[in-house]
C-alpha cells in the first residue's frame, strides 16, 4: 500500500505526491492492461510491434 504523510496540512502537496508514487508503481498501466481480455496471438502480435518500434528507436539515436 502507498502511503504519503502530510506535512503542516499541505493537502494538495501531498495528494500529488501521492499521484506521482501510484504511477511509478505501475497500478494505472497494469488496469488497463487488464481491463478487457486480449487473445494470445493478439498479444504476440502487439510484442512483436512494440519490439520493432523500440529497435528502430535506437538506431534512431
Amino acid at each position: 500500500m502507498t502511503k504519503v504523510v502530510v506535512t503542516n496540512g499541505n493537502i494538495d502537496g501531498a495528494l500529488k505526491k501521492l499521484k506521482v508514487k501510484v504511477a511509478r508503481s505501475g497500478v494505472p498501466s497494469e488496469l488497463k492492461k487488464h481491463r478487457e481480455y486480449t487473445k494470445p496471438g493478439v498479444k504476440r502480435r502487439e510484442a512483436k510491434k512494440e519490439m520493432i518500434r523500440n529497435s528502430r528507436k535506437r538506431k534512431r539515436d
